[in-house]
């Protein structure tokens, strides 16, 4: 069985203003950060307020006085992290929030979210949180503890797809698809009109995309194995705009479980008919955001088959 761990790990710094533009470091030095955790840049794409690359897992997003960077597989993003934390001191940074899910094979991961956080707290103090139930779906998050605004626009969320099915899924899998089949499948000019596109199609099969539009992002990364399939789509557009996108992305991959993830945004699904939320968590967070959590599931119809391994 093919098997890539397609959960990501998560990092945001923000720095204080007065402070030197982040996009003035330069590649060289994001190549090395990027480095840290075990993977690469493939390219990137620009704009006057953001620069994003795409990386060999996941992305990086780096803006005059933040970046923020995902990363999956068997990644170290703690060790990019602490890399950061290297270069700019407590004083410098504003704000800074890391968050892991659960995995579907934690073992094979490098660390634990427990040995990360013991890494960075050495480093920033700051307090530790878990949504949701320990033996479901949850997500972790590590957090400053310095006092921390932020602007009224600064809203994200995330929705992570777990079981694909339909149609899409069997292209997403199929040995004969291609960067273009993939692109019109989604139609990313259609759905997020305006923005500048980057993406990339692995062998055999994941695909990845960022997408830019001024301060505006997306990201979207596909592991479609059948066995342990997982699509992440991430933004911070409005909240007029989210809901269309999301709603469609639900239609056309089908999922039979989902996380939705919020930070500052009450999102509203058009969820297909048998959906039911199994989980929901909300928690204030002491550096302004308030962070939400729900994961939504099919039951099954019918008894699952038993996995030869």
């Amino acid at each position: 069985m093919m098997f890539f761990e397609g959960s990501e790990k998560k990092v945001e710094a923000v720095l204080k203003p007065g402070h030197e533009s982040l996009r003035a470091l330069g590649k060289p030095f994001w190549e090395n950060l990027v480095a840290q955790a075990n993977a690469t840049i493939l390219s990137s794409v620009h704009n006057d307020r953001c620069d994003a690359y795409l990386l060999s897992e996941s992305s990086l997003f780096v803006w005059d006085d933040r970046f923020l960077m995902l990363t999956c597989g068997t990644t170290t993003l703690v060790q990019a992290v602490t890399e950061f934390l290297k270069h700019f001191s407590q004083n410098e940074l504003a704000m800074l929030t890391y968050q892991r899910k659960n995995e579907y094979q934690s073992h094979l991961q490098k660390s634990s979210f427990d040995e990360d956080l013991v890494a960075l707290s050495g480093l920033l103090p700051g307090t530790a949180w878990r949504l949701g139930h320990l033996d479901g779906h949850h997500n972790y998050i590590f957090h400053s503890e310095a006092a921390y605004q932020p602007d009224a626009d600064d809203a994200t969320a995330e929705l992570l797809m777990y079981h694909i099915q339909g149609q899409a899924a069997d292209y997403l899998r199929s040995p004969s698809q291609t960067l273009e089949g993939v692109r019109a499948l989604f139609n990313w000019q259609g759905m997020l009109p305006d923005f500048q596109f980057d993406d990339f199609l692995f062998e055999p099969f994941g695909y990845s995309m960022n997408g830019i539009r001024g301060d505006r992002y997306v990201t979207v990364h596909i592991t479609p194995q059948e066995d342990s399939s997982y699509v992440s789509f991430e933004t911070n557009l409005d909240k007029a705009e989210l809901g269309p996108v999301l709603d469609q992305l639900l239609r056309l991959l089908q999922p039979q479980s989902y996380d939705v993830i919020s930070f500052n945004l009450a999102t509203k699904l058009a969820h297909q008919g048998g959906v039911v939320r199994v989980d929901q968590a909300e928690q204030r967070l002491p550096i302004g955001y308030t962070m939400r959590f729900e994961h939504f599931m099919v039951p099954p119809k019918a008894p699952l088959s038993a996995t030869r391994l």
